[in-house]
């Protein structure tokens, strides 16, 4: 075979695949799975998944024709061995990194990524719009969304599939089956599957019978559509096929163009194949990594003293549950990510793991709270997005206890433009009834849950970011905090700064660095980002000095805009109030303190911005006298 083929840095396109055999294609995908190990061994990002997929991909690029038919990835997450195939293998030394390559499908990036993933269970939606706008263009292309098991709990997949099975249009559904979404699946849908696999030789026994009979071909084209959950909802099952033997499932995948009407091959896959860390991983652990060493499979870590922000909350989470028995646990898939394991372990009758269904997980909640129980939802920031409406209607309609804990609030990183947390407190300030907090420190957090556990006058939010603490030795005391209370960190003089959580850090910094210059300027830590602390705001406006208010999060409909909408309300005329945080914009992948650097959101950003609203405070002063 020639090298030309193996070599993966000058790959242009996959038109290249289709002069290969089948043992050639086996060679690409060994040279594909070692660059990937290799790769995102310096890297990091979502190993696990792409191992899973590689025959699968190859399979797909061999027997149908991209950029012209369209591949959808659901999630998005396990699109590397596609990008490798579609041309940028050569880039994959910037991947995750600023201007570099996405961690999942960018448009923008090539004409193979048709379309944007980085959540769960959009797939089949986006698919059944291109499938209706292929026929009513009358064009001529197959539509192939792939979708994990995990995402085919969430609720869009199941109306989509309901959708897709009644259009009867022509559409090839592939279930990416590895009995994983991140963590292991749940759910009766997850049985259903296991039902499937299990019933692979029973099937194989069938068709031979089948086969010999009169009219066998109808009778088995029958059974493909009626006798599987997926048949019943109008689709031809193909399967369970294995999707790591690519002669199946090309034979598979041709079948499937010849047929008229919606198609769903059942290819069962392992996560991690071919790198035995990822592949023995129970855990999840290996579905997304930073840094590790090939050899071993472990870790490259920054030695950090202080426990994730995620643990912090979950252990306060542990004590408060064992003193009352009101509270249990809720989260959608992510039991590992929010560090809920040791709390599942301890109260199992009192801890739920609904898979991908961040609506049902809300209402759930909801439903919990009428009956005087005290739910605790962990959800990432990105992902209550998809929960917008039972927040409001479900939720805060009604004002039930539910303590929301915001995960990963604030910038991620690598992950990029789908999950930046950056939007929850521009959507959930204008939710009535919602109660929005964010601890600066690990002893604050545990104030924070205490406080939460305890109100009894509605949902309360507690946002914390990725990553791990300061590093604060946590209170002992189980004092509360008074709901909308902030904290005088220095007594403002000159100038104060507003803000909460992280940043009240660098707002502490560029303080001491100001205070060198003779200037005394105040920090208050706004950890009660609704409601604010009216008393003490009047205080500061009253001083007739500059506010600067400071936010990782979206300035529009965020903390200062709240600010500024209560000076306008109450009428006050003499103020000076700038604002620092992100702009009106989706924030691209990359490190998080070049992101916050980039927009002033730093220690050496807050000194220039109070020197600048100094001077032009003086300028004023000198006019007025």
């Amino acid at each position: 075979m020639s090298c030309f083929y193996l070599d993966l840095l000058k790959i242009k396109d996959p038109s290249f695949m289709k002069q290969l055999d089948i043992k050639e294609l086996e060679a690409l995908a060994a040279d594909i799975r070692a660059f990937l190990i290799t790769s995102t061994s310096k890297s990091g990002g979502h190993i696990g998944p792409n191992l899973g997929v590689v025959e699968l991909t190859i399979a797909m690029h061999y027997t149908f024709s991209s950029p012209k038919d369209k591949f959808i990835w659901d999630v998005g997450h396990q699109s590397y061995v596609h990008k490798i195939l579609t041309g940028r293998a050569n880039k994959f030394e910037t991947l995750r990194q600023p201007n570099g390559l996405d961690g999942f499908p960018k448009r923008k990036e090539s004409v193979h990524d048709v379309f944007e993933t980085g959540h769960s269970s959009t797939s089949l939606s986006a698919a059944a719009g291109m499938v209706i706008a292929r026929d009513i263009k009358q064009q001529d292309y197959y539509v192939i969304p792939v979708i994990g098991d995990g995402a085919l709990t969430g609720g869009m997949a199941l109306e989509a599939l309901n959708h897709i099975g009644d259009m009867g249009k022509d559409i090839i559904v592939i279930l990416n089956d590895n009995d994983m979404s991140i963590a292991p699946n749940v759910g009766a849908l997850q049985n259903i599957l296991g039902k499937l696999r299990t019933s692979k030789y029973i099937k194989k026994e069938l068709d031979k019978i089948i086969r010999n009979m009169p009219d066998g071909d109808d009778i088995r084209n029958r059974l493909s559509r009626e006798d599987t959950f997926f048949g019943q909802l109008g689709f031809m099952y193909l399967g369970p096929i294995d999707g790591h033997n690519l002669r199946d499932i090309i034979t598979y995948l041709e079948f499937a163009k010849s047929v008229k009407g919606p198609v769903l091959l059942h290819v069962v896959t392992k996560k991690g194949k071919g790198y035995k860390p990822a592949e023995l991983d129970e855990r999840g652990t290996w579905h997304g990594t930073g840094p590790y060493k090939v050899e071993t499979g472990n870790f490259i870590k920054p030695v950090v003293s202080a426990p994730s922000w995620s643990s912090i909350i979950s252990q306060e989470l542990m004590r408060l549950a064992a003193e009352d028995e009101r509270i249990v646990a809720i989260t959608p898939a992510m039991p590992v990510g929010s560090k809920l394991e040791k709390f599942a372990a301890a109260f199992p009758e009192r801890f739920f793991d609904v898979g991908i269904a961040e609506q049902h997980a809300t209402t759930m909640s909801a439903g919990l709270a009428t009956q005087g129980m005290k739910p605790f939802l962990a959800i990432y920031s990105t992902f209550l997005q998809r929960a917008y409406d039972q927040v409001v209607h479900d939720v805060c309609r009604q004002n039930l206890n539910v303590v929301f804990g915001i995960d990963r609030a604030g910038l991620v990183g690598a992950d990029g433009e789908t999950h930046q947390g950056i939007f929850d407190i521009s959507f959930l300030s204008s939710i009535p009834n919602m109660v929005i907090t964010m601890p600066k420190d690990e002893a604050e957090a545990k104030q924070l849950m205490d406080t939460a556990f305890a109100y009894d006058d509605g949902p309360i939010a507690i946002r914390y970011p990725r990553g791990n603490g300061p590093g604060v030795e946590p209170y002992l005391s189980t004092e509360t905090i008074p709901i909308g209370k902030w904290e005088i960190l220095i007594p403002p003089v000159d100038a104060v700064i507003l803000t909460f959580g992280p940043t009240v850090q660098l707002a502490l910094n560029a303080a001491k660095q100001l205070a060198a210059t003779g200037k005394q300027i105040g920090v208050i830590n706004a950890r009660f980002i609704k409601p604010l602390d009216e008393e003490l705001l009047r205080k500061i406006i009253k001083q007739n000095i500059p506010i600067l208010t400071v936010e990782e999060s979206l300035l529009k409909g965020g903390f200062g805009a709240s600010v500024l909408e209560f000076i306008e309300m109450n009428n006050y005329t003499n103020f000076m109030l700038h604002r620092i945080g992100l702009p009106d914009t989706f924030i691209s992948h990359g490190s998080v303190q070049l992101i916050l650097e980039s927009y002033g959101i730093s220690e050496s950003g807050i000194v220039l911005k109070i020197n600048e609203m100094l001077a032009q405070s003086e300028k004023l002063r000198a006019k007025r006298l």
